[in-house]
């Protein structure tokens, strides 16, 4: 709980909106005599204009009436004469604010009970969800609380903060009010919806006599919040001495922790509350304890802007200053991120070790060298801080200054006796290379003349001047060309400073001096892609680069573009919008704008698809080509612009392309520019390339048309425009789907109705036999379903037998299924798909217990048998549906069939236990008949012989007590007390055994009495 984590002042806006109440800001309703009447306290002049029919409800720009006038003074006469008058007593303003509102916050508890006593609203809300309780109580109102309490059921009504009125209260240090509000019952353990209950702000706010009240009346003393902050915490976060010694009086916890581990005295280390943190000390608070975080209270205190004296009262008292966190960070190494000197002196004399590592390896001298504090690398130095120490990277502390451009800390940490020179970090830069990168050039000068070699080269193989060149270090590199250094290096991806400076250097001083002082040959290097510094200018838009390279371009284009890539430096430019670079390459070079990359893509391509129209219009008035296709997909510049939506570029190239096939060329996937825009949404290309003749029915490779792609995807403005152009809504793709179907299966229900309006048929099928009502009642468009269901009468079970019921069903869209019922014709529910399932087959194979009811309710059968002669029950009872099986099992018996079999002869009871779902086989023991106990499957076994090999115990007991036969043989002669045993082998071993005991008289169990 940081200072910033102030909890807000919850009345502060209501307060500002309050006391400019009549400076209204209105002069119309200002200059009205009734509002005039009522801030004078003219009650007859308020009567005689109420009787001259003065609108007593006028209202002003914020809403406010004449009511809220009189409120807000607490004028009890002119608020009777207004009601009489018709005024209304709820009215709420533009904030939400009702008269009661206005005189609970003003404490006129004459008002406020003359109100009530007219039906005012006790629970109206205003913006924030604050009742006329609220503000009473966060004003200290108590009489005008008292009238409203005494008419209310419960006083912990919250606002939309979750804070109630005791909230408010505590908050405020209204100590009265927060008596009256305990008396009335109020709850001590209400919490806001931050978790915070009132004591946390009491303590926050360090209202004591609250604290007192709230805690004799039950408040949780270490109460947490949702950040895991007690009470404690809160007062030691508000720097609340007084209640933070009440809340250790009181046995709070002082080691108590919050979410991120820290203690109260973390907390008070934190916001620099040294008194709090004396107190805390004082009561034994675990000194060294350690957050999730692995810090101290040391290292806060150490941090913190506001933490000197809370640091100095920690080490007196024995805080240890060597404590790692779990990035390896000390207190010293806190205090070195700020430059805090004093507090580095400290935690040295009270035993700091100045050269702790953290997880990287900086020290402290790294820590404090990297952000420029040379006093603090001056002291640490003093105390026998290590300079060779390798840090992030190894480097040196010397490194970091250098990057960072401090020149300074550099000073403290150059001896006499240092190898600066040769010192190298492990990717082998030099502090050059940092101080280059760094761009200090006091720091580049320093290395210099300490003998840092001018062309050394890192892992990369960068000296410092591609490092200057790379971030435009214009006076570095000044310095390192003066001192020698060799600008026809390549590093390893052979990039020369120029490639760098070229990309980055915006004003071209960089560039112009190394053109000026690059030795014997040509600076027109290409890099291991094949890029110039040409490229890298075009690129990046560097204008005055550009045209210096210019001058030492080989005339022809073709020649720069070599290596791996084919893409120019006007394709850069093309792309990234650089339009004066675009022109001088063209210019220069009279380049053929067709030239491609290695994608295919021409420049008009590039700048298309990124919506330069500048560029597009420019190139299009140099002959550049439209009908010109990429590598990639057989994209023209048209498909580039109407996919991105770029309407402004479409309208240039329409300009230069004739109607026709030209407007509608296609990709490789068969789609027109026409489709794509389209596909993306973008109105407005449509619209264009609709008007421009484009054609609304070519289909691509899948036969979708664009009008399929717009109602796919969703776009409601597309699919009108298309219509409105006579697109045809009948148009299938290659499964025979219409742009209907695409509409009922996607949930786009205003699509769909423009569709219907516009011709589209509900019923159309597609090549499965598929209708848009089976799409939409598979997918659960439950508004789709009934546009369609209403636009197609009494034909909307057509096409596959698999009908709309059926997907409804199996998908368990019971609400979807409900309409279906509802209109379908009685003798359509029994509709069975093509392997002679019903929609009662689909509920019971899915255990759609919901879909089931409905069709009971309807009257659908259940007795049905699909192609394997199998009912619903015998469905659900083979997939261990037991809930929708016990639904089917309380229909009455002459309506089930249970006894019915399948064509293997296998009745429910069979199908229940050969896959092991003894709940299920119970269920229908109960309502089959003995004829079916006993019936003999097509490998003749019965349901005991099945039971018995599935080892389901109760089912067994049962079909014994019901007179099953055991000894009933099956295919294998085998008896039900055979089919126990795992194997055939062991099976015959069992018989051999039985019949052995039988012959021999042996008792079959140890006890004699059996």
């Amino acid at each position: 709980m940081s200072e910033e984590d102030n909890h807000e002042d919850f009345g502060a806006q209501l307060r500002l909106h309050l006391t400019k109440m009549m400076s209204l800001g209105s002069p119309k309703i200002y200059d009205l005599p009734i509002i005039q009447a009522i801030f004078e306290g003219n009650v007859i002049q308020l009567t005689e204009l109420i009787t001259q029919r003065e609108e007593v409800n006028a209202v002003d720009h914020d809403k406010r009436t004449p009511m809220h006038a009189a409120a807000y003074v607490g004028d009890t006469e002119s608020i009777n004469a207004l009601i009489q008058a018709g005024g209304k007593v709820n009215v709420k303003d533009s904030n939400w604010l009702t008269p009661l509102h206005y005189a609970a916050a003003r404490g006129h508890d004459a008002a406020v009970r003359e109100l009530i006593k007219n039906q005012a609203e006790l629970m109206a809300r205003e913006k924030n969800w604050m009742t006329p309780l609220h503000l009473a109580a966060h004003n200290n109102h108590i009489a005008s609380a008292e009238a409203i309490i005494a008419h209310l059921v419960n006083v912990d009504i919250a606002d939309r903060t979750g804070k109630t009125s005791l909230h408010h209260a505590c908050y405020n240090g209204h100590a009265e009010m927060v008596s009256l509000l305990l008396v009335k019952g109020a709850s001590v353990r209400a919490l806001d919806k931050k978790d915070r209950s009132p004591l946390h702000l009491a303590s926050y706010m360090g209202h004591q006599d609250c604290i007192n009240s709230i805690v004799g009346c039950g408040g949780d003393i270490n109460s947490k919040d949702k950040k895991q902050y007690t009470p404690l915490h809160a007062a030691a976060a508000g720097g609340q001495v007084h209640a933070v010694k009440m809340l250790l009086e009181l046995d709070a916890d002082v080691d108590v922790t919050n979410s991120h581990g820290c203690t109260p005295l973390h907390v008070a280390c934190n916001n620099g509350q040294d008194v709090v943190v004396d107190v805390l000390l004082q009561h034994k608070a675990t000194i060294n304890q350690l957050n999730i975080h692995g810090q101290t209270p040391l290292h806060y205190a150490a941090w913190s802007h506001h933490g000197a004296l809370c640091m100095e009262l920690l080490v007196k008292a024995g805080a240890d200053p060597n404590v790692k966190d779990i990035n390896g960070r000390t207190a010293l190494h806190m205090t070195s991120v700020h430059g805090f000197y004093l507090r580095t002196e400290t935690l040295i004399n009270h035993g700091a070790r100045v050269d702790v590592e953290d997880k990287e390896g900086n020290t402290s001298l790294h820590i404090a060298a990297r952000h420029g504090h040379a006093s603090v690398v001056k002291k640490l130095i003093s105390y026998g801080a290590n300079k060779n120490k390798r840090g992030a990277g190894g480097m040196l502390p010397v490194h970091m200054a250098c990057l960072s451009g401090y020149s300074d800390c550099i000073d403290n940490l150059i001896t006499s006796d240092s190898e600066i020179a040769t010192e190298l970090d492990t990717d082998k830069r030099t502090c050059l290379h940092a101080a280059a990168c760094g761009g200090n050039i006091e720091c580049v000068d320093m290395m210099i003349n300490e003998g840092c070699q001018i062309n050394a080269r890192d892992k990369l193989g960068r000296t410092p001047i591609h490092y200057a060149a790379a971030c435009a270090q214009y006076q570095c590199v000044l310095s390192l060309v003066a001192n020698g250094a060799n600008l026809t290096l390549v590093d390893n991806f052979k990039r020369t400073p120029l490639h760098y400076a070229a990309a980055s250097d915006t004003d071209g001083n960089c560039v112009a001096h190394m053109l000026r002082s690059f030795p014997g040959g040509t600076p027109f290097t290409t890099d291991s892609k094949g890029f110039t510094l040409l490229h890298y200018a075009a690129c990046n838009g560097h204008r005055l680069a550009v045209n210096m390279a210019i001058d030492y371009a080989p005339g022809d284009i073709s020649a720069i573009t070599t290596g791996e890539t084919k893409t120019t430096p006007i394709h850069l430019a093309a792309y990234n919008g650089h339009f004066e670079v675009l022109q001088e390459l063209v210019y220069k070079f009279q380049v053929f704008l067709d030239h491609k990359d290695d994608k295919g893509r021409t420049p008009l391509d590039l700048a298309a698809f990124r919506g330069h129209k500048e560029i597009v219009d420019y190139l299009l008035g140099n002959g550049a080509s439209l009908i010109v296709h990429d590598l990639v997909t057989k994209r023209t510049p048209l498909h580039a612009a109407a996919s991105n939506g770029h309407v402004e570029c479409v309208q240039m190239m329409l300009r230069y392309l004739s109607k026709g096939s030209q407007i509608d060329v296609v990709d490789n996937q068969g789609r027109t520019p026409l489709m794509l825009a389209v596909t993306n949404g973008h109105v407005p290309v449509v619209q264009v390339l609709v008007e421009q003749g484009a054609q609304l029915d070519y289909t691509d490779k899948y036969l979708c048309t664009a009008l399929h792609r717009a109602v796919a995807c969703g776009f409601e403005d597309c699919v009108e425009t298309l219509l409105n152009a006579q697109a045809d809504s009948s148009a299938r793709d290659q499964f025979g789907r219409t742009p209907v179907h695409f509409a009922a299966a996607c949930g786009h229900v205003t699509i769909l109705d423009c569709l219907l309006n516009s011709g589209g048929s509900p019923i159309a099928v597609d090549n499965s036999g598929y209708t848009p009502i089976h799409w939409a009642a598979y997918n659960g468009h439950e508004k789709c379903l009934e546009s369609l269901v209403e636009k197609s009468g009494t034909d909307m079970i057509t096409g596959n037998n698999f009908t709309p019921l059926h997907c409804a069903i199996i998908n368990d869209n019971d609400s979807c299924a409900d309409l279906l019922l509802e209109r379908m014709k009685r003798e359509t529910i029994d509709t069975q798909d093509s392997k002679g399932r019903t929609a009662v087959h689909a509920a019971a194979f899915n255990n759609h217990v919901e879909c089931m009811q409905l069709l009971l309710k309807y009257g659908a059968q259940v007795s049905v048998s699909d192609s394997n002669g199998r009912t619903p029950v015998m469905v659900a009872a083979n997939a261990g549906h037991s809930s929708v099986l016990d639904l089917l099992m309380g229909l009455p018996s002459e309506k089930l069939s249970v006894d019915s079999v399948d064509q293997q002869n296998n009745s429910a009871l069979h199908l229940a236990c050969l896959k092991g779902h003894e709940e299920c086989a119970l269920a229908v023991l109960e309502k089959c008949s003995n004829d079916l106990i006993k019936k003999a499957n097509n490998s003749s076994k019965t349901a005991l012989h099945i039971a018995a090999k599935s080892g389901l115990t109760r089912v067994v007991k049962e079909l014994i007590q019901r007179g099953t036969d055991l000894y009933a043989r099956d295919s294998d002669d085998y008896t039900p007390a055979l089919c126990c045993a795992p194997n055939p082998a062991v099976a015959n071993c069992l018989e051999l055994i039985l019949q052995a005991m039988l012959e021999q008289k042996v008792p079959l169990s140890s006890d004699s009495g059996q």
